[in-house]
Formats: structure tokens, C-alpha cells, sequence
């Protein structure tokens, strides 16, 4: 009888925690690593965020809370939800987890059951196929190409779809691309929906407020009310808050789906970190003026960078959206020779020679279901990403 779960033979580890550690692990032999591989802003955590988690740890918020989150915290979601999308939702329709992966993970648990299909448009983030099938679902997988701008069309949706589909994943803007859906994109894509009433939607909105020049970011349900009932909208305080280690995510949807959710993470973590939960209060109840300033030198960044890719030899990049990710194509380097002496064969290839030659760690497209193309996190700073995208381009100069 074998000792581990056969559970785990369904899965693989995350490509882009992997890239991390592995610049880490070069990092402390004394290499001259630049990671852009991690998804995570490089802005300190707002003050006033800070300042009320430490009122809540001197006025001995330090106890379990309840498993769904405190009442202060779910009030602020709801609020949230009415006044930045127009959702209307009861403070006991919202649900807290320890991230937004938990939110997530117990959605699928809470639903799949062996044979289920979960509809995954790609490229897609890393954790969504493996999640669904370590819940005992069957990940669907269909192209978003960057013919298309890696947006999904509507007719390959349709063609996606079976009666054994469960959910339809949403992710705008997109980890791994930045690519973020306009009304009428998302439109087409919910009439749809609407054609299949078996399909439940489940939205990752975590980039919502970054999104760049007049683009309007919108969600499903605002887009298309009837599809609230079986829509689970997903956020959370960590990009647009600088709040990635709080691990505080949240989401609202119909109340059985929330009651179950709940009864996985009561035998699972329990409630999310006290503390964590009240700066999060503070968080999404508090100014949001700082939103917008970083969002503009997001926008610096992303353009930058588009630039300078695009003047390296072989590299197409197209211009993102929203989010802090580009995702250009290395098709133009596939078959060259690297200095190495290595043929470059594949993006992954391609980002490990790149890592080896010129010390710059980036994520291969493949990982993400779509190549050949890599991820770079433009969430560092210009002084770092123009040496970046200087040595990438010195290492795709020397490819013959």
C-alpha cells in the first residue's frame, strides 16, 4: 500500500514559486540574480493599514474569530461589493479565507466530485488546474491566444462546454498576461453562460483595481445580473493593498455555496489570522487614495518594459492591460543557438538559459498553458527592470 495520496500523482508544484526559490538559491551563492518571477508589489504596506492592525493587537484582537471572518471584515466586503461594483450582497453572503487561494480551493472542494469539468481558459494561473484536480474535477483547458490579445472568444467557450461542466473560470486582468476583458469582451462571453444553466462562474478578480489608461475593469455579474445566482466573485486585499504575506482573501456569492465553503475551512485552518483581519477592515473601509499613485507608476513600469522587450531580437510583447505582468512571445529565439551552446528548443529553454547566461529569472509560458512565451512581474523597480530587459536583451543579441 503506498504511503502518499494518489492524489498527489494529479499534480505538479508552482512553476512560479519554483523560479523564486531557485533565484533565491543562486541569490546566496553569491550570484547577481534579478527575480521578476514573484507576483507581488514592491510597495511598503499603507500606513494607516499597519497602524490598525496594531490598534487591534493592543486592544487584544489576538482570539479565534469566527471561521467565516469577523463581522467588521464581512460588512466591508459587502460595502465593497455595492460600492465599487454595484453588487448587492448580505454581509453573510461573504466568506474570508487565508488568501485567495483558500477562497478558491474550497469552492472546488465544496463542489466537484470525480468527472466534473472546470472550464480553464489559457494561459492561466498556475494553481487553477492544479487545484481542481486535487478536488477530483477535470480541468478543460481552451487557447486565449495572442492572435486574440489572450482574451477568450465566445464561440470557444461554447465549444468548451459539456453537460459534466461544473465552473467556467474568470480571471481579468489575467496572471499571467495582463490582459483584461472590456464590457462588450465580457458580454459575449456571459451570453454564453446564459445559453448553460448548469455552469456555476467562478471570477478571480485580485487585479481588479489595476488596470491602466481609461480602461473600466468590470465584473460578470455587473455585466450580466442573471448570472448571480451562480456566480462566486473572488478578490482580496493582496495587490492593490501591498498586503501579500496579511494572506487575507475574500468572496461573495449564494448563500449554500457560502455555508459550505464555511464547513470545509471549520475542519480545515479555521478563521484567517485575527490581526490580519482587522487591518483588512481598515483596508478596504480606509482611504484609497494611494490606489491610484501606484497604479501610476505601474503604468511607467509596463511601459517601459514593453519597450524595451520589444526591441530585443525575437521578442514580441504585446501591451498589457491591467495587472503587473507581460507576457511576451520568445518564438523568434526557438531553434537559435544560446551562448551557452545550448539550441533553445522550448520557453522553458529559453528562461533557463537566460537565468544561467545573464542572471534574470523569469517564468516559462508552458507552465502557465500557453507558449512558447515566459512571464515577467514588472513589480520592481525601473532602475531593476531596465538592467533586466537590458541583459535580456544582450542574451537574445547572442543567440545565432
Amino acid at each position: 500500500m503506498a504511503f502518499l495520496a494518489d492524489a498527489l500523482s494529479r499534480v505538479k508544484p508552482s512553476a512560479t514559486i519554483a523560479v523564486s526559490q531557485k533565484a533565491r538559491e543562486l541569490k546566496a551563492k553569491g550570484r547577481d540574480v534579478i527575480g521578476l518571477g514573484a507576483g507581488e508589489p514592491d510597495f511598503d504596506t499603507p500606513d494607516n493599514i499597519k497602524k490598525a492592525a496594531i490598534d487591534a493587537i493592543n486592544r487584544g484582537e489576538t482570539k479565534y474569530t469566527p471561521v467565516s471572518g469577523i463581522p467588521e471584515l464581512r460588512k466591508a466586503i459587502a460595502a465593497k461589493f455595492k460600492r465599487e461594483n454595484g453588487l448587492e450582497y448580505s454581509w453573510e453572503q461573504t466568506i474570508v479565507g487565508t488568501g485567495g487561494k483558500q477562497i478558491l480551493f474550497n469552492a472546488f472542494m465544496a463542489t466537484l466530485n470525480p468527472g466534473d469539468e472546470v472550464v480553464v481558459p489559457a494561459p492561466y494561473w498556475v494553481s487553477y488546474p492544479e487545484m481542481v484536480a486535487l478536488c477530483g474535477g477535470t480541468p478543460v483547458f481552451v487557447s486565449a491566444t495572442q492572435e486574440h490579445n489572450f482574451k477568450l472568444q465566445a464561440a470557444d467557450l461554447e465549444k468548451a462546454i459539456t453537460p459534466k461542466t461544473k465552473w467556467f473560470i474568470f480571471n481579468s486582468p489575467s496572471n499571467p498576461t495582463g490582459a483584461a476583458y472590456t464590457h462588450a469582451e465580457l458580454k459575449a462571453l456571459t451570453d454564453v453562460l446564459m445559453k448553460h444553466p448548469h455552469v456555476w462562474v467562478l471570477t478571480d478578480d485580485m487585479y481588479e483595481h489595476l488596470t491602466y489608461g481609461d480602461f473600466k475593469f468590470v465584473t460578470p455579474v455587473e455585466v450580466e445580473p442573471k448570472l448571480y445566482d451562480r456566480t462566486l466573485t473572488m478578490n482580496g486585499v493582496s495587490k492593490a493593498y501591498a498586503m501579500t504575506g496579511w494572506r487575507i482573501g475574500y468572496a461573495a456569492g449564494p448563500i449554500q455555496l457560502i455555508k459550505a465553503m464555511d464547513m470545509i475551512q471549520g475542519q480545515q485552518t479555521s478563521g484567517a489570522t485575527s490581526i490580519a483581519q482587522w487591518a483588512a477592515v481598515e483596508a478596504l473601509n480606509g482611504t484609497q487614495d494611494f490606489i491610484p499613485e501606484n497604479k501610476k507608476i505601474f503604468e511607467g513600469r509596463r511601459d517601459l518594459v514593453v519597450s524595451m522587450l520589444n526591441q530585443a531580437k525575437g521578442i514580441v510583447c504585446p501591451v498589457p492591460e491591467g495587472a503587473f505582468y507581460v507576457y511576451p512571445s520568445c518564438a523568434g529565439l526557438i531553434g537559435k543557438t544560446a551562448p551557452s551552446g545550448k539550441v533553445i528548443e522550448t520557453d522553458e529553454d529559453f528562461v533557463s538559459e537566460l537565468l544561467e547566461t545573464e542572471g534574470v529569472a523569469v517564468v516559462h509560458g508552458s507552465a502557465f498553458g500557453l507558449g512558447p512565451n515566459f512571464r515577467i512581474s514588472y513589480a520592481t523597480s525601473e532602475e531593476l527592470l531596465e538592467e533586466a530587459c537590458r541583459r535580456i536583451q544582450r542574451f537574445c543579441a547572442a543567440c545565432n
